[in-house]
């Protein structure tokens, strides 16, 4: 009978002390699953005393989580202690160096030095896991990796950050506007105190990064990555959007261009009727399109402590069954440097929302000055509500909708528009995708 596989754990708030009582639960069903005990032989954390709602007292306290790490009395390190540099960094470079299996959900830690701890995972010989890094529950590590290594994919995108799909849904189904919405999703542990990791779209930058290695075989590089987030949505977006039939979402999209792997992560107006619009709250949604299955999505809870632990329990299940991957699907001498590929012309056109001068012209010149540039124009609307009256020289809402064209070009006609002092306000431009 094979050795019980010994594990530390660093990092014991909501998602640490999730895996601790999930591996308690399931430690029956585990043996029979993967052939071997799962034993938790250490833990470590910034407090001893900070209640947990999970008894510790039977295992082993490290107050220096690298001294864990390195433990002889362990097999495999956990590491959620979170952070992209400090304490995280210097536990994985001392697990890995001491030849320690490594599981972690900190994508930060690996958009960052991914390529360095995965060199030296396969320098030891030892597994480098990090199911729980994007989509919380989702199995979309272990999908791309694994489930479709026989397939050629053109593209990966999805909903990758629950607390702005909670945001936009409730701004949606509410008709409140973003902060009041923000504050409530702090209310309820949805969003942090200082949010803009979350709603200026870095978090779901740094999961698409390690989405884009794993589908396309280049190194991480979230430089590469254009990146807009959500805080300036407005209700007015929301209302528009569903008057053409779209819901507006905050998606991460790789796509392979001839130019190049192409990187963004934006506000998009997609299709009620598609299967990503239905993706309402907190839930994540990620959808492959490939070559032999064409198009996938998996719909999942996309963070908290059960789902999160749940993918980290599934690596360390693999790594007692003995599986060991390349960390990202391919060796890492073989991935590709993948330099920013220039935005592509999109099919779907542009949704613009302008608040434009009640001036003779005005609309006239705006629509001089896309042409000037090849943006054809679908339809101009004053959105002008019911009896509301414009004061001499104030503004009117105007939405534009463009055919396909590139953003480039769009935001060049919006700044002479600006400069031009037609436009009262920044422009808004979200992107729209066709069924």
């Amino acid at each position: 009978m094979p050795p019980p596989l010994r594990i530390g754990i660093a990092g014991l708030g909501t998602v640490g002390s999730a895996v601790v009582l999930l591996l308690e639960r399931q430690a029956e069903a585990l043996h029979r699953r993967t052939g071997r005990k799962i034993l938790i032989s250490g833990v470590s954390a910034a407090r001893k005393d900070k209640p947990r709602g999970v008894d510790l007292s039977g295992y082993a306290w490290f107050d220096d989580s690298a001294a864990l790490a390195k433990s002889p009395e362990i097999d495999l390190f956990v590491e959620l202690i979170g952070g992209e540099d400090g304490a995280a960094l210097a536990v994985a470079e001392a697990a890995l160096g001491a030849g320690k299996a490594f599981v972690t959900a900190n994508k930060a830690l690996l958009a960052k030095h991914g390529m360095k701890l995965a060199a030296s995972a396969e320098a030891k010989c030892v597994a480098l896991s990090f199911e729980a890094s994007v989509a919380g529950g989702i199995p979309i590590v272990k999908t791309l990796r694994e489930g479709l290594a026989g397939n050629s994919i053109e593209r990966v995108y999805g909903i990758l950050n629950g607390t702005c799909n909670y945001i936009l849904t409730r701004m949606e189904q509410a008709r409140l506007p973003f902060a009041d919405c923000l504050k409530e999703a702090q209310g309820l542990g949805y969003a942090e105190a200082d949010p803009t990791f979350d709603i200026g779209g870095f978090d779901t930058a740094h999961k698409l990064a390690i989405l884009t290695t794993l589908a396309f075989g280049t190194v991480i590089d979230p430089s590469a990555i254009a990146i807009e987030g959500i805080a300036a949505i407005t209700p007015a977006d929301l209302e528009a959007a569903a008057e053409l039939g779209y819901r507006v979402k905050l998606l991460g999209v790789a796509q392979r261009t001839p130019a190049g792997i192409e990187q963004r992560v934006h506000p998009t107006m997609v299709p009620k009727s598609s299967a990503i619009a239905q993706v309402m709250g907190v839930t994540n949604a990620v959808t492959i399109d490939a070559d032999a299955v064409h198009e996938l999505t998996l719909v999942g809870p996309g963070a908290g402590g059960e789902a999160t632990a749940s993918a980290i329990v599934a690596d360390i299940a693999d790594i007692a069954r003995g599986v060991r991957s390349a960390p990202f699907g391919w060796p890492v001498s073989t991935l590709s440097a993948a330099p920013a590929a220039p935005m592509q012309s999109h099919e779907g056109g542009y949704y613009i929302r302008l608040s434009v001068f009640d001036r003779p012209g005005a609309a006239a010149a705006i629509a001089t000055r896309m042409a000037e540039r090849g943006i054809s124009l679908e339809s101009i609307v004053q959105r002008r509500r019911p009896g509301a009256s414009v004061p001499p020289g104030g503004a009117v809402p105007v939405i534009l909708i463009t055919h396909a064209t590139h953003e480039r070009t769009v935001r060049e006609a919006l700044d002479a528009s600006v400069a031009d002092g037609f436009l009262a306000e920044k422009p808004q431009l979200i992107r729209i995708e066709r069924e």
